[in-house]
């Protein structure tokens, strides 16, 4: 991957990371595409806009919680956000992220790139609700293009009663999402405007106390 990758410049200088970390994000970018054509790993059509759609659209989130070390991301899939998170994130002192992913093959490129960019991740395959409940101490959640925010309340309901924030990023459905989770759950949640997308928002769910009766 090369210097001239559409939008790398600007998504590095905004998130303002160092030499080394700019380096391992650029090795995330070549390996996703090296594994693109066997694995199928994000739309064919985003590849191009790898920088400003995938990598961009992660940073954001690491922005919103300075102070977290412990993150959690569920169906990893290509490492979006996860992996980029965790590639990003590990200038900070203890920092680390879990990435629960059920598909065999994802979780092998998970694993390998981990290794190769040397990114404080743990690679979990396993379904979510088999393994949600190791992750009590997380401080973040996170999970992008995975479920409706109801669905993702339900497997994440014990970490945030538990004092995690969940960070969850929704496309144009959002508010229906939030509403159909509102007939459900008990929680508390703002909507913060995405900084790659005008019509996207950032679900943060700061307390669930439960379902509706």
């Amino acid at each position: 991957m090369t210097d001239h990758a559409p939008g790398r410049d600007a998504v590095l200088r905004q998130a303002g990371v160092s030499r080394e970390t700019a380096a391992a994000l650029d090795l995330y970018v070549a390996q996703l595409n090296r594994w693109q054509s066997i694995k199928n790993l994000v739309g064919p059509s985003t590849l191009r806009e790898v920088w400003s759609r995938h990598v961009a659209d992660s940073l954001q989130l690491l922005a919103l919680a300075p102070e977290a070390t412990r993150w959690l991301d569920l169906g990893s899939g290509a490492g979006i956000p996860g992996l980029i998170l965790a590639i990003a994130g590990r200038e900070r002192p203890g920092f680390r992220v879990d990435l629960v992913e059920s598909n065999g093959r994802k979780g092998a490129f998970l694993q390998e790139t981990a290794r190769l960019t040397g990114a404080p991740a743990r690679i979990h395959v396993a379904r979510i609700e088999t393994v949600i409940e190791r992750f009590a101490d997380s401080q973040i959640v996170t999970a992008r293009a995975l479920a409706p925010l109801s669905q993702l309340l339900a497997w994440t309901e014990p970490l945030l009663k538990n004092g995690a924030t969940g960070l969850f990023p929704k496309g144009r459905d959002v508010l229906t999402e939030l509403t159909d989770a509102e007939e459900r759950w008990r929680f508390t949640a703002d909507l913060i405007p995405s900084r790659t997308d005008s019509e996207a928002r950032i679900v943060r769910v700061s307390t669930v106390s439960g379902l509706l009766p």
